[in-house]
């Protein structure tokens, strides 16, 4: 069995904590498997990295901030190895580059082409253990790209699938994919499996265990994935196909997503072009809209909301402004975005009705609505979003 296991900042963040996952992958390898771990920097290493680019620049170029920010992955997986060779377990660290990852030329934000792991294969053959450095790649011009936030999780995923590997172990700081947050809900249960596509909304919408783009291409690959703690022994959450779990549930989780901030034009020109105008404008600067809601014109005018992240309401305004489209623009940043979130949906009736009524006995107001096939999503105030959160959970019997 090919095992890959990818272990994150706060899991190889001292000294001991390396050599506790050297141990952590020596049992894994004695227990008959192969082995490959993907290995991000000590934690604060790379802000520290960028600390001191920034003290000569503020604003260095791309491509020797990816040469600067990959070494701190290679020192994480050279010790790694050192460790378990050590321990009497053969290894071998590996940089991007030497793993055959090769990328596109966008650097500090690449995408994986292909990955050549002829190299890997046969250092496996020979009975070593691979260590790999997360996050990085090399472009077809020979230079040192990385794979923007989350990134590691991109390099174990895309290994696995490259290599064939059994099973992608993701190692963090938490234990598994919860019905919601535990800090919010202290009865919220762990979840054994969740599909890709769900675990795809749940990410999207403000779940941070694992980031989006490594669950599309665990999904493109057919890569199962398993999150769980490096921390302590307990079995973690199995991404899989739909079709892998028996017993799709109704709901399986509520996210919160507080990056949230809506904006509203009054008095828009009521003619055809002029939502693409708007829109058209905004993805032009990268901006993300989610839900939309425009009413009923009337006396030649309308009323267009949306939302886009709180992160990039600024560039939102100054987009609007070139444009200026309606008579009256409000922007509100204290919104937050509940979601409802499983494969169920698609097969069962009322869930929309459950969770508007269990929304309005608490007496909260429901801002705006955008659904999808296994989503439902409400922009509610966000005195009210932990409150939203806990009573969605309570009404879907989460807890249960």
């Amino acid at each position: 069995m090919l095992v890959v296991q990818k272990y994150g900042g706060t899991s190889v963040g001292t000294l001991e904590r390396i050599e506790a996952v050297a141990w952590r992958v020596a049992r894994t390898k004695k227990e008959g498997n192969d082995v490959v771990v993907v290995v991000s920097a000590m934690s604060g290493e790379t802000n520290k990295l960028i600390e001191y680019a920034q003290y000569f620049s503020a604003n260095p170029k791309q491509r020797e901030m990816d040469l600067l920010l990959s070494s701190g992955e290679r020192v994480t997986s050279a010790l790694l190895a050192i460790a378990l060779t050590q321990m009497g377990y053969p290894a071998m660290a590996f940089s991007g580059r030497q793993a055959g990852i090769q990328t596109d030329q966008m650097h500090t934000k690449a995408r994986i082409d292909r990955i050549d792991g002829e190299r890997m294969r046969e250092a496996i053959k020979e009975g070593n253990i691979i260590v790999v450095a997360g996050f990085q790649g090399i472009t077809s011009l020979g230079d040192v790209s990385t794979l923007g936030r989350g990134g590691s999780d991109l390099s174990a995923v895309a290994i696995a699938g490259a290599l064939g590997a059994d099973i992608c172990e993701i190692y963090t700081d938490v234990d598994g994919v919860y019905t919601t947050d535990p800090r919010i809900e202290p009865r919220a249960k762990k979840l054994e499996k969740i599909s890709y596509d769900e675990m795809l909304e749940l990410a999207s919408l403000g779940a941070k265990v694992l980031q989006n783009r490594s669950v599309e291409l665990a999904k493109k690959l057919n890569v199962n994935l398993v999150t769980r703690s490096s921390f302590n022994e307990n079995s973690g959450t199995l991404i899989t196909k739909e079709e892998n779990i028996m017993e799709k549930p109704l709901v399986s989780g509520i996210a919160i997503d507080r990056n949230q901030a809506r904006v509203t034009l009054r008095g828009v020109t009521d003619k055809p072009g002029i939502a693409a105008e708007i829109f058209t404008t905004l993805a032009k600067r990268n901006i993300n809209v989610d839900m939309i809601i425009q009413n009923v014109g009337h006396d030649g005018t309308t009323n267009l909301g949306f939302t886009v992240p709180e992160n990039e309401l600024d560039m939102t305004k100054e987009a609007i402004s070139i444009i200026q489209p309606a008579n009256v623009v409000e922007y509100d940043r204290e919104i937050v975005k509940v979601s409802v979130v499983g494969v169920g949906m698609k097969s069962h009736s009322g869930v929309a009705s459950r969770a508007f009524h269990a929304l309005a006995e608490e007496g909260i107001n429901i801002e705006m609505i955008s659904t999808s096939e296994i989503k439902i999503s409400v922009a509610v105030h966000e005195k009210y979003g932990e409150l939203a959160v806990r009573a969605l959970h309570k009404a879907y019997e989460l807890d249960q």
